[in-house]
């Protein structure tokens, strides 16, 4: 028979197992519940705050404008209830941030390996030296169009490229009201040129794409690059070899979506929504920055980067050794007609077609 001893001290064993037992399961549920009262508060509070904005008419009105709700307005036009549309941020955002960023960089960085190219390699000459016989390549109209778009071009890159990323370069150099003065007047030069600049870009891609279609030697001429990267190396081409057919078909894509686009910008009237606007400027911004970048290859090809390439489009002749290293093809074909030049001195001997031309005694 156990005394009152033992039996004391068992039941208080029992006790104090219970009292355990009850405290860890106190424990465990109440790091199971408490973490969710948590969210039954925030969605209290949650509640209460929506509650009290619905009652607040200011913060539904606010709510509607930003969603882009019409009200009622007697102006007449596309979206005129509307008073604040919200993909104007995003447009902003987009425009000043990566086309502006990413757009001044390709650009700064193109040009800067142009000049290095230039610095490596040099002049491309013709190899062999003039020969003094001069073969007919542009017509008087062929050279009108070109250098009519061309300084049109010139002119539209500058106005747009200052107005693009005039807040990041031109505010430091001449000041808020320098730039205001300088934006004005390139916006005004800006959308008059436009619809000009487009007249020579259809007449220019009606005029040459007979010359600019694909050829068989096309696949040589790039993968020799042109024979741009050294002496000697020169893949047969027609009148237009691969590198100006691509030139040629960039002004079909990525020119007749920058004059698109133009127009779209440029008569805004004709009942574009906002959204079409701002898609239209994206577009127009970044299809212009890319033919800005390829143009600046285009001009140093044909101007000191290749020998006697200029003179082409500013007299209308070649050298006749020119055609032969550059575009041989289309030598060889205009030979069969004649159509050359020669020049000796003072005197001077012209055949049109039905000969080459022999130097006078």
């Amino acid at each position: 028979m156990a005394t009152p001893d033992i039996t004391t001290r068992q039941t208080r064993a029992r006790r104090y197992k219970r009292i355990a037992l009850w405290t860890i399961a106190i424990i465990v549920v109440g790091a199971m519940v408490l973490p969710l009262g948590g969210y039954v508060y925030t969605g209290i509070q949650s509640a209460h705050a929506q509650a009290v904005e619905d009652s607040n008419p200011r913060a539904n009105y606010w709510r509607a404008v930003r969603g882009g709700d019409q009200g009622y307005t007697a102006v007449e036009g596309q979206e005129a209830g509307v008073l604040m549309q919200e993909g104007g941020q995003n447009w902003r955002q987009m425009r000043n941030g990566p086309l502006a960023n990413y757009g001044g960089w390709g650009l700064f960085l193109i040009a800067l390996a142009i000049l290095l190219f230039f610095g490596m390699r040099g002049r491309i000459n013709i190899e062999k030296g003039r020969s003094g016989k001069l073969v007919k390549r542009w017509s008087s109209w062929e050279r009108f169009v070109h250098w009519y778009t061309a300084i049109l071009f010139v002119l539209l890159a500058i106005t747009g490229l200052s107005i693009l990323f005039g807040r990041a370069v031109l505010i430091p150099l001449l000041g808020p009201r320098g730039f205001a003065a300088w934006a004005d007047m390139a916006i005004g030069l800006h959308n008059i040129a436009g619809p000009a600049f487009s007249i020579g870009v259809l007449v220019m891609i009606i005029m040459w794409i007979p010359n600019n279609l694909p050829s068989k030697g096309d696949g040589e001429w790039l993968s020799k690059a042109g024979g741009i990267f050294s002496d000697g190396t020169h893949p047969p081409a027609g009148k237009a070899n691969a590198g100006e057919k691509i030139w040629f078909w960039i002004i079909c894509t990525v020119g007749v979506a920058v004059v698109i686009t133009g127009f779209i910008l440029d008569f805004p009237n004709y009942g574009q929504t906002r959204d079409t606007m701002q898609l239209a400027n994206i577009i127009h911004g970044a299809a212009s920055v890319v033919w800005v970048g390829v143009w600046f290859g285009h001009a140093y090809i044909g101007t000191v980067g290749t020998e006697g390439a200029l003179e082409g489009m500013t007299t209308g002749y070649v050298d006749a050794t020119w055609a032969k290293q550059h575009h041989d093809i289309w030598y060889d074909e205009i030979g069969q007609g004649g159509g050359t030049t020669q020049y000796s001195g003072s005197t001077t001997s012209k055949t049109e077609a039905g000969g080459t031309g022999e130097q006078p005694a």
